[in-house]
């Protein structure tokens, strides 16, 4: 049998621990999601991911399973490790104090302040050091954490479900079930690595959806509803289940003081942001949730709200499912507004794609 090169045997180590990081996701704002492992010769001696802000770090964990173990191992890790004091100790410290031999890291910190410094502290230290194995899925897992960090709002993801003839529900605003089983599961999944699920208040006065992830497997994300003049119902769920004060309803002058006063008895969060014509300024809402330790907040709808945040430049990616069906006539569009000339349309490249049982998913992010 033909044995292992060190690149493989690194891209193969590192694959579990970015598996390790996705664990995590949706649970560390602000912090990036982090996967770690362990290996002394050839075994898998320790592993672990970064749990919860204010935790240990990814490396700690692996660390302290592996024990003696780890003198003279190797330890993979998806992110630079830390090498300043926060909530938690340097990880770098840790790892000298367990005598690592060798750090393979996927992607750098973003954080200008710190990128580098950790590695070059490791590398003075007698640490031998290998950088950028699978990095462009560690760099791609950190993107909401980077645009948090350096952009000063969330990573925004937009969601849509259309047919074949781009569609998001038919001429009575029928929307359920566009897509199918898999791909519904998949939106699940980017629930659950959301720290705000967003919608617009037409989609919610529609479709009176939970927007909680389910199963949520300790996920409580934001349910972030866009409405300038308080048309949602104080019946809405959002507003009567268990996670309604993690509910915020971002409004304007335009709603009456009584209908505020209602979703704040009800446990929500109102907030009140300048207008844009006559809808909320979405550059301001983005500043709000940035406030709120939200990374990556998921647009789930409507076509309206679609057109707000790519009017203003606010799309980091789509995820596009599309379903082998045709609704045509007089069905609903999937990105409303005034629409672009075809110079100035926003542009997106694709990233990846995917089939979910009979419709497809399509993943692409902004081409700035």
């Amino acid at each position: 049998m033909k044995s292992e090169t060190t690149n493989e045997a690194d891209r193969r180590w590192m694959g579990l621990a970015l598996a390790l990081a996705r664990r995590g996701e949706g649970l560390t704002r602000p912090n990036p999601p982090v996967g770690a492992v362990v290996v002394a010769g050839r075994r898998l001696v320790g592993q672990g991911f970064h749990r919860k802000a204010g935790g240990p770090h990814a490396e700690v964990y692996a660390l302290r399973q592996a024990g003696l173990k780890a003198r003279g191992a190797t330890l993979y890790v998806t992110l630079e490790p830390c090498s300043t004091w926060g909530r938690t100790p340097p990880c770098t410290d840790a790892i000298l104090v367990a005598g690592v031999k060798r750090v393979v890291v996927a992607a750098g910190d973003p954080n200008p302040r710190h990128r580098g410094r950790g590695l070059a502290l490791l590398r003075r230290a007698g640490v031998q050091v290998t950088r950028g194995v699978c990095e462009a899925e560690a760099s791609g897992m950190i993107r909401p954490f980077a645009a948090w960090m350096c952009a000063g709002r969330p990573w925004a993801t937009l969601k849509l479900a259309v047919t074949l003839d781009g569609r998001i529900a038919d001429a009575d605003r029928r929307s359920r079930w566009i897509t199918g089983p898999g791909a519904r599961r998949v939106v699940q999944d980017l629930r659950r690595a959301s720290d705000a699920v967003m919608v617009g208040a037409g989609t919610a006065v529609a479709d009176d959806p939970s927007l909680l992830p389910r199963p949520a497997r300790g996920r409580n994300p934001w349910r972030v509803i866009v409405d300038s003049t308080g048309r949602l119902p104080l019946a809405a769920t959002v507003l009567t289940d268990e996670s309604r004060q993690r509910t915020l309803v971002a409004t304007t002058w335009r709603c009456p003081e009584s209908r505020a006063r209602g979703y704040e008895r009800a446990g929500a969060q109102v907030v009140r942001l300048p207008v844009a014509g006559s809808k909320v300024l979405l550059t301001a809402l983005m500043t709000a949730l940035h406030e709120r330790q939200v990374m990556r907040v998921l647009c789930e709808g409507g076509g309206e709200l679609a057109a707000g945040l790519l009017q203003a430049g606010l799309v980091d990616e789509i995820v596009l499912f599309v379903a082998p069906k045709v609704l045509g006539g007089r069905a609903v569009n999937a990105v409303g507004g005034a629409g672009w000339p075809l110079a100035a349309a926003p542009q997106f490249a694709l990233e990846s794609m995917e089939r979910c049982g009979q419709d497809v998913v399509l993943r692409y992010v902004w081409s700035r």
